[in-house]
């Protein structure tokens, strides 16, 4: 089944540089998140950014002329689901711990993924990816720091676990529906879900954002959905591996911002955890030898 996808082609950036810019974005938005997060409740920052999101998403199924209702709609709404409570665990994670830190939790999605893959797509699960887990989780427990004196909220670094286990349970349905789905329509599914699942908590509890909350509010769905174009557009140039490796420079862009913006320190432990967990998170997305198709490729790129 040929497809165009939505936002590739047509750039005049190297696709290195859109990968950067992807995770600028990605990173403006969790400023957005943190700088909002603490007085509105946080289904309400969902809402916003799932507005417009679906807003914006809406528009690009309808420019390219496909049928925004999909295929196999059960799974687009499961995986809609799925997106949207890795999005409540990922923006409670952005407020409550420091942003590098939950930025880097948030990568252990590849890991997470590869181990999906095996159990449920009967992709191969040899000695890398298993030694990739290890590594990983070495990097949450340096990060953590459970034995320090100030250790992290252990709470909130569940939290944040939890939103990159959902993540990699999100990318693995991702890679089902790119069989028979457009990347617009899997893309539309995620906002047109999130929007009746929030709107109920924010209507029991409304608070009303002041103009500059409002204004952060449109930013977040704005720098996510700038975000996801950036990210699409190098997916469909580079090996995942090395995509990955670039858009770690998101942890790097929200520890500056933490440091500039939130005042939070950066610490040695961090740093470390940060390296193993992109260590993992390469050892993960390579292709074992003689073996096809061991991770998303450049032609089916995820979607957040």
């Amino acid at each position: 089944m040929n497809r165009i996808n939505p936002v590739a082609g047509g750039g005049a950036l190297p696709a290195g540089a859109w990968m950067v810019l992807s995770a600028l974005a990605f990173s403006l938005m969790v400023v957005g998140v943190k700088q909002v997060g603490e007085r509105l409740p946080l289904a309400e920052v969902v809402l916003a950014r799932a507005l417009v999101s679906l807003a914006l998403s809406y528009a690009m199924v309808r420019r390219i002329g496909v049928d925004p209702w999909g295929q196999r709609r059960g799974l687009l709404v499961l995986r809609g689901l799925v997106g949207s409570a890795a999005l409540f665990c990922v923006y409670a994670a952005v407020v409550h711990l420091p942003l590098a830190a939950a930025t880097v939790l948030q990568y252990l999605y590849p890991t997470f993924t590869a181990l999906l893959a095996w159990l449920l797509l009967g992709e191969r699960l040899g000695r890398r990816v298993l030694a990739a887990m290890g590594l990983g989780w070495l990097g949450v427990l340096l990060v953590a720091r459970p034995m320090a004196s100030a250790p992290l909220p252990a709470l909130w670094v569940l939290v944040a676990v939890a939103g990159a286990l959902l993540t990699a349970v999100a990318y693995v349905s991702v890679r089902r529906l790119a069989e028979s789905e457009h990347p617009a329509v899997i893309i539309l599914y995620f906002p047109l879900v999130a929007v009746p699942l929030s709107l109920p908590a924010v209507l029991l509890d409304p608070v009303l954002p002041t103009p500059s909350e409002l204004l952060w509010l449109v930013a977040v769905g704005v720098f996510t959905q700038l975000g996801q174009v950036g990210l699409t557009r190098a997916l469909t140039q580079l090996p995942a591996a090395r995509a990955t490796a670039i858009s770690y420079v998101q942890v790097g862009f929200a520890a500056l911002w933490g440091w500039w913006i939130f005042g939070e320190p950066i610490d040695v432990p961090t740093a470390v955890g940060a390296g193993l967990i992109l260590v993992a998170t390469l050892i993960s997305l390579g292709k074992p030898p003689g073996k096809a198709g061991s991770m998303p490729s450049a032609r089916k790129p995820p979607v957040r």
